[in-house]
């Protein structure tokens, strides 16, 4: 998405050096026909014999010195190179430009964007090997690489770092974020060879950091991608000296999206706000760009609460945001819909148009944008806003500064907190709240001692939990129960939830129910591992039923394959699941799905483990379709489903699904589903 109008000034915005990679087919009503797919990263370009040879050669050397370095706390920063390099031959991704109309123009390099890639891996990696790290002290655009807490991959990312920055001194740094937008073809090498200079799209601020994440490729930063960002954050902090006061969340295009997504759902982290173009809901936007009439099953149509900025719009009550659009860009519409939401709430959106523009950013525009933006973060993010006002629909985004969401009433309902500090008290009015924190830094003076929750009077006390009794009124207690099986954060769902934490794909090993079922698995199962790389860049982790250890019982969420006769860890646990799984059918409350047709796919704690999830039969839920508009990147099952497989997989489903739903608070089975 969005490839299709990049100006020269959106280039700069996105990475400096990418007007050199080939351009990649645009989106439109062209792409909504799922029976006619195109591939998300496309097809690479064809490498020479003679030039993979030369390449191989240098990545076989790349990998020695890697080995030969062992152990080193900044090895990631030399493996990402030799990853990218791997997938780019071994994936055939590399992404040559296309040749010059003009004949007598000098063609280009084969594989030359993979070539300076393995040149400066071959660099650092002779570096360490020496015991020197000079990039660590380096300013201007830096490489950087972390390990993957989700499936152990390396990622990588941009850190620009200003000419004057102290490594020995002790000033900390304000931080942007610059997420980046839709480019099909740039996969690692890609992103990695062209650095952003000074800053890219930002007009650098003096002695500020400015961060580019990788995201993980073109997902939306939905997901594993959402949750690079702040991977990306905890290994920046660990190396650079950065004041969490002056965060910034800053983008254009599809990295605009991800500003009105990580504004909306984490409020509070950031000092200001500045999104450009993008989309910030599902629906609207598919119907104004993409000319699609979208008609999502029931349960869908709910899951689009998980991300549609729009639905969180008053949480920007806690964060100043200046937006951008072009007058004549198509994606003004994120923040014409954006500021129709806030003005329902009584906020109004500061928006700025660049004239006779379009998708790009118009110069003056971009002047004023960064002067209102520089005047905010001047100011600093308040150590303890007085005053809050919150909503969600998950547990997942559960936090705005002094107060954490901690029990829902009902799942993908609305709930809301607005709250005010008087006079040493924190008054809170709720709605669809049943359990919350209230907790303030220890470095503020006079913090409240005493809490008014929708007018019952309650003392604060060490850890500030609260729940909704029987009878409706709130009372203290000393803790939240997290034993007991309940919906918490990060173990409420749906099936995608499972892919934001540390996981494992466990392959069955034994004899099937059903030779069908167990065909229809391994060929999902292939699925998932193969999208996993292709859209979240990473190896799934993969161990066959008798190779799972405690270690993985306790740390990782499970995701197994098969039926409870052929996985021998689904085996154990299948009779304490709430949908039941036998030789005579797949059981959902009082009804039975024949056995050799049907198949249930589910999110659920681990009856082994109940504060990771079990995962039945699925990867993340959106799928080729879905790559081909950033949009539809959203979860497309709910808890748990009952496929009928005599409808093949296609671009869209895994199959024919005949039920869904979502499971209670407690995680119970409903009469009617979730609805």
């Amino acid at each position: 998405m969005f490839a299709r109008r990049l100006s020269v000034p959106l280039f700069a915005c996105a990475l400096i050096g990418l007007a050199s990679l080939p351009a990649t087919r645009a989106d439109g009503p062209g792409d909504n026909v799922p029976d006619n797919v195109r591939p998300v990263p496309p097809k690479g370009s064809e490498v020479p014999e003679a030039v993979r040879e030369e390449v191989r050669k240098g990545l076989a050397e790349l990998q020695g010195l890697i080995k030969d370095a062992g152990t080193h706390e900044l090895l990631a920063d030399v493996q990402i190179y030799e990853k990218a390099v791997r997938w780019a031959l071994d994936h055939n991704e590399v992404y040559d430009p296309a040749p010059p109309k003009d004949k007598n123009a000098k063609l280009p390099t084969p594989a030359g964007t993979v070539k300076k890639v393995l040149a400066a891996g071959l660099e650092r990696a002779k570096a360490l090997k020496d015991g020197k790290t000079p990039w660590a002290t380096q300013t201007g655009g830096v490489l950087r690489g972390y390990v993957s807490k989700i499936d152990g991959s390396v990622q990588p990312y941009w850190m620009v770092v200003p000419a004057d920055y102290d490594f020995k001194g002790d000033k900390k740094h304000r931080l942007d974020f610059w997420w980046h937008g839709r480019f099909e073809n740039t996969v690692e090498a890609g992103f990695m060879a062209n650095s952003p200079g000074d800053g890219g799209g930002i007009i650098p601020a003096p002695g500020a950091l400015i961060l580019h994440p990788f995201g993980r490729f073109s997902n939306a930063n939905k997901f594993a991608g959402e949750v690079d960002t702040f991977e990306c954050l905890e290994h920046a902090k660990k190396h650079y000296r950065i004041d969490e006061s002056r965060l910034v969340a800053r983008g254009f295009s599809m990295g605009g999206a991800a500003c009105w997504q990580f504004s909306t759902h984490f409020p509070t982290l950031w000092a200001a706000n500045a999104p450009g173009a993008g989309f910030s809901e599902t629906p609207e936007f598919l119907d104004v760009f993409q000319n699609e009439k979208v008609e999502p099953a029931w349960y869908e149509k709910k899951l689009w609460r998980m991300y549609n900025a729009s639905d969180y719009a008053v949480n920007l009550f806690n964060l100043p945001t200046v937006a951008y659009s072009g007058e004549i860009d198509k994606q003004k519409q994120a923040a014409d819909v954006m500021a129709r939401e806030m003005k329902k709430e009584g906020l109004e959106l500061v928006h700025l148009i660049g004239p006779k523009t379009g998708h790009g950013y118009e110069k003056a525009a971009k002047e004023e944008l960064n002067k209102r933006i520089d005047a905010i973060v001047a100011k600093g993010k308040p150590a303890l806003p007085e005053k809050i006002k919150f909503t969600t629909f998950t547990l997942r985004y559960s936090q705005c500064a002094w107060v954490t969401v901690e029990g829902l009433a009902k799942h993908w309902e609305r709930a809301r907190v607005e709250g005010e500090i008087k006079d040493r008290a924190a008054v809170v009015t709720t709605e669809g709240v049943s359990a919350l924190t209230l907790r303030f830094p220890a470095s503020v003076p006079n913090a409240p001692t005493k809490a008014v929750i929708d007018g019952t009077d309650l003392a604060i006390g060490k850890d500030g939990h609260f729940r909704k009794g029987g009878d409706g009124k709130w009372q203290a207690v000393p803790s939240l129960d997290t034993n007991n099986l309940r919906k918490l954060s990060g173990l409420q769902g749906p099936i995608d939830d499972a892919f934001m934490d540390p996981f494992v794909m466990v392959s069955p090993t034994g004899r099937p129910m059903n030779s069908k079922t167990a065909e229809w698995a391994e060929k999902e199962m292939k699925h998932a591992a193969d999208h996993w790389r292709k859209q979240f860049r990473g190896d799934a982790p993969m161990k066959k039923d008798t190779e799972v250890t405690e270690d993985d019982i306790k740390n990782r969420n499970l995701v197994l394959w098969g039926d409870p006769m052929s996985n021998a860890v689904l085996a154990k646990i299948a009779a304490k699941l709430p949908i039941k799984w036998t030789d005579k059918g797949v059981v959902v409350g009082d009804t039975t799905y024949e056995v050799g047709t049907h198949v249930p796919v589910l999110i659920y704690p681990n009856p082994l483990n109940p504060q990771k999830y079990v995962v039945l039969n699925s990867g993340f839920t959106f799928r080729e379709y879905d790559y081909l508009n950033n949009a539809r990147q959203v979860s497309k099952m709910p808890d748990y489903a009952v496929l009928d497989i005599t409808t093949p997989s296609n671009a869209r489903y895994p199959g024919k699904v005949v039920r869904a739903g979502f499971f209670g608070e407690q995680w119970e089975l409903l009469p009617d589903d979730g609805k």
